[in-house]
């Protein structure tokens, strides 16, 4: 069993969203309890974030929340938050769902309730200009992100996160990760098609719904909780203070 309580989790992440604003939408129920949609005030620009969807990476939630708390959701973007897609994987501590699928490659397919109903609540979501991915590599020992980048490429937003996140972690100094070239260390530019044609995981599926630009920041599983935690808050805030999109890099 793992330490983190998905229930308990939730619980304080709905009080504090619908205390900002948010309401909360249930996508799907499950043994571990329900995954939870919030959606933000629609003040600007629509944008994403997600985490949780491996249960053996609790530090996006922890990050998510204190995001919340910390008013990194309160503008100018209008929000879409799903702060722990895996609820019976987070319950258990492992990758996958307690029946033993990887949510994370089900995106085109649809085989797990999970991914089903997360992807059709998306579809009918206005399309976010901007998507953040919170996840945990157990092979790496610095912090990495992909980047999925549909529009103008601007190398400097991606020193910036990076940046933002060495008081924590280094960048992961492989030329190689997870099978993928790095542009430069700690920074995959990934492009917008899955490397496996039938496994889509979500970040390949909101670049095929028309999401023009996405990053998915890696922390190292093997250092303590607090500093992953801490590296992904660094990590959104850097991109969400230097701006997306449309930031003048």
């Amino acid at each position: 069993m793992s330490d983190f309580d998905p229930a308990a989790f939730l619980r304080d992440f709905r009080r504090e969203a619908e205390a900002r604003g948010f309401s909360t939408e249930t996508l799907l129920e499950t043994a571990a309890g329900p995954i939870l949609g919030f959606v933000g005030p629609e003040h600007g620009q629509p944008a994403y974030l997600s985490a949780g969807i491996h249960g053996d990476e609790p530090a996006g939630p922890l990050a998510a929340l204190e995001l919340l708390k910390t008013g990194a959701f309160d503008g100018p973007q209008a929000w879409t938050l799903c702060p722990a897609v895996n609820p019976t994987g987070l319950a258990a501590g492992t990758r996958d769902t307690a029946a033993g699928f990887d949510i994370n490659r089900d995106y085109l397919r649809r085989v797990t309730p999970e991914a089903r109903a997360h992807a059709e609540w998306l579809e009918k979501r206005p399309l976010p200009h901007l998507f953040l991915s919170l996840h945990e590599d157990w092979e790496s020992s610095g912090f990495y992100f992909y980047e999925i980048n549909l529009g103008t490429d601007r190398p400097a937003r991606a020193s910036r996160i990076l940046d933002a996140v060495a008081p924590w972690f280094p960048a992961e100094p492989n030329a190689v990760i997870d099978d993928h070239d790095v542009r430069e260390p700690g920074w995959i530019y990934h492009p917008a098609t899955a490397d496996l044609p039938d496994h889509w995981p979500e970040a390949i599926f909101m670049a095929e719904l028309g999401c023009p630009l996405s990053f998915t920041f890696e922390t190292p599983s093997s250092a303590a909780i607090e500093e992953r935690t801490a590296a992904h808050v660094a990590a959104v805030r850097a991109v969400l203070g230097g701006g997306t999109s449309s930031s003048r890099d």
